[in-house]
């Protein structure tokens, strides 16, 4: 009897560890997609030095990675931590969680604390995001992105590249070169946010609903980028 005692009290440890780690999770990821929700409301938010508005209404996916970098982490460790959506027929997808790494972006842009936002604006960016991992400037031509309503340069630039990139430091929001850097997928974060295995795939092809706590994030990229399908055809 005793020792079926002690074991039912470990199962019940296990089983309040697992619940436990699992609410961690799960307010870590919330609190990712907040952060973002509020970088992209931040850096909208003035028309004349934010993401310009015919790249936004092309617009396939956007990625937004909150409050990265450390100068510690500039001999190639993990530098940050972000999400994507794109666009489908039916509105923004549910968003997939991505990393992103590089030595010499890490030079580039110092210890501060840095937003990054990533718009794909082509079928070839899109399919990007699909890569388990890919290097930016490597297989995915990509072009610091430009600010306000600068409507030649984004033009010019949405003819030549598959990605456009932006930084956000000490305020200032301009585009960015992130040559060099990968961008690999976080599945774990995805399986922890859905509840199940779904590829990247099936998230940002919409066939997935996304949860209730992405809503917000999504809603913020509709009231930025459009809710319509994109101009540019996949």
């Amino acid at each position: 009897m005793r020792k079926l005692m002690v074991l039912a009290i470990i199962v019940a440890f296990a089983w309040l560890s697992v619940s436990a780690r699992a609410a961690d999770d799960t307010q870590k990821l919330d609190s990712r997609l907040d952060a973002a929700k509020t970088v992209i409301d931040q850096i909208m938010a003035v028309p004349d030095k934010s993401v310009p508005e015919n790249i936004a209404n092309k617009a396939m996916c956007v990625g937004v990675v909150p409050g990265m970098v450390k100068g510690a982490f500039i001999f190639g460790a993990e530098y940050g931590q972000g999400v994507v959506t794109c666009r489908t027929a039916h509105g923004w997808s549910g968003p997939v969680f991505i990393r992103m790494a590089g030595g010499s972006w890490g030079l580039q842009i110092g210890g501060q604390g840095t937003d990054l936002v990533l718009v794909a604006i082509n079928h070839k960016g899109f399919q990007d995001l699909l890569d388990d991992k890919f290097k930016i400037g490597a297989g995915a031509a990509a072009a610091a992105g430009p600010v306000g309503r600068d409507a030649q340069a984004s033009t010019d630039l949405s003819m030549r590249a598959e990605l456009l990139t932006w930084s956000r430091s000490r305020g200032a929001f301009a585009g960015i070169d992130l040559n060099g850097v990968s961008v690999s997928q976080n599945q774990a974060d995805t399986d922890a946010l859905y509840g199940s295995n779904h590829s990247f795939n099936d998230v940002l092809s919409g066939d997935v609903p996304p949860p209730a706590a992405a809503r917000p994030f999504l809603d913020a990229i509709g009231r930025y980028f459009g809710a319509a399908p994109a101009e540019a055809s996949r």
